[in-house]
């Protein structure tokens, strides 16, 4: 067979194959470069890194990925706002996310085929709960609000969250929304809280 047929059939024969592999082919569709390679390692082993990375698949969405995966930050802080020490918790949480995920950031690179991709949203869960802290379990609207204004400041990037993404060892990928989460809390939840204290912000 020549190699002007060859090419054609072994690109269809991976488009095949990617089409076989569920959630994975659709979050690597996503990518700017779903044709690549995936990492070394088994189809279960990379779904099940990939299931962590995109908190629990909700960056595989395929709109607005880093919106629905602030979804999974208020599903955690609902989770938490009836324990007491809620600060506590949700340091704990962040600190424990944070230090789960790292190791995978750069699988994550390799398998999507691009640098901080949209499939880990591991980083805009933790940047939301910093956003939401408090002393005390949010309520309805504390989570609604601190929805909107961690992704105002994720997508806006302030200083130093743009300079943050350059960091390397997969701490990039992380540390630039854990500076969005402290600007939502310190530009906007704090404030709210101390000028509107009537407003219903805890449980």
């Amino acid at each position: 067979m020549s190699e002007l047929r060859k090419g054609p059939l072994r690109k269809g024969l991976l488009n095949k194959d990617l089409l076989s592999r569920g959630l994975l082919s659709k979050a690597r569709a996503n990518a700017s470069n779903p044709l690549a390679p995936p990492p070394p390692g088994g189809l279960w082993a990379n779904r099940i890194k990939l299931g962590i990375v995109s908190f629990g698949y909700l960056g595989c969405s395929p709109f607005a990925p880093g919106t629905v995966g602030t979804l999974g930050g208020v599903l955690v802080a609902w989770l938490l706002r009836p324990l007491p020490y809620f600060p506590v918790w949700v340091a704990v949480a962040c600190v424990a996310l944070y230090a789960i995920t790292l190791p995978l950031a750069p699988w994550s690179e390799r398998y999507a085929g691009r640098k901080d991709p949209g499939i880990f949203v591991v980083d805009e869960v933790i940047g939301y709960l910093i956003t939401v802290a408090w002393m005390r379990g949010p309520s309805l609207l504390a989570l609604a609000v601190a929805f909107f204004a961690f992704r105002f400041f994720d997508i806006l990037k302030p200083p130093p969250a743009r300079q943050l993404e350059h960091v390397g060892g997969g701490h990039g990928i992380l540390l630039d929304d854990v500076a969005a989460g402290f600007w939502g809390l310190l530009v906007v939840m704090v404030p709210l809280r101390l000028f509107f204290p009537d407003l219903s912000w805890t449980v």
